[in-house]
């Protein structure tokens, strides 16, 4: 399987900015906003699991401008001007993993969070949160990820929260927040679209 690739002109390659309210104001180069300043944009979480409950988890590549080499969840990433959250997700699981995802589920629908790294690069985003499941292995986009590796929810949600697994700040977050859903991965409740930002929503709805 082929995974995903961008074009040098992909309207991909540019992030949205966003409001206070989540409404998009602008866009902006996705290979410049990120700094010392990083204003407020759009992203997403992916979590993927297998048929046997087993999350996908992924070392970011080593030269990634944000938290290079770190673990975190399956997936992360921006969606297109105009690309509706429920398209991207498909979209840039493809290109990191070469997968295709089914049941794609949104569990926090207004996720947000800002965290800095030692060198004072900020990440600034609205970021819900999916699940999604796959009967694919992965073949690794070497420019997005270093390593993957299935572990059982249960064995990674506690490694997190003990602090004896190291993960991305927004993965430690996110954890401590799934972990309070009422059920497991499989039955973690759907949210409607209108819960998502609105710039997040497929248009119309």
């Amino acid at each position: 399987m082929t995974p995903y690739r961008l074009r040098v002109d992909d309207p991909a390659e540019r992030v949205v900015l966003l409001d206070e309210a989540g409404r998009a104001i602008g866009t902006a180069a996705k290979d410049s906003v990120h700094g010392r300043h990083t204003p407020l944009h759009l992203a997403f979480s992916c979590y993927v699991f297998d048929s046997a409950g087993r999350l996908l988890v992924t070392r970011r590549a080593l030269d990634k401008v944000t938290w290079p080499g770190v673990w975190t969840n399956t997936a992360c990433g921006h969606p297109a001007p105009g690309e509706a959250l429920v398209d991207a997700v498909p979209r840039r699981v493809r290109q990191e993993l070469g997968i295709e995802i089914d049941d794609l589920t949104v569990v926090l629908p207004d996720y947000r969070y800002r965290a800095v790294m030692a060198n004072g690069t900020v990440e600034n985003e609205m970021c819900p949160v999916f699940a999604a499941w796959t009967v694919d292995r992965p073949e690794l986009n070497p420019a997005e990820v270093d390593a993957t590796a299935w572990v059982a929810w249960p064995e990674f949600s506690a490694g997190v929260l003990a602090g004896s697994r190291d993960v991305s700040p927004w993965c430690l977050d996110q954890v401590r927040q799934l972990t309070d859903l009422p059920t497991g991965p499989r039955d973690w409740p759907g949210a409607p679209q209108s819960a998502l930002p609105i710039a997040a929503r497929r248009v119309g709805t």
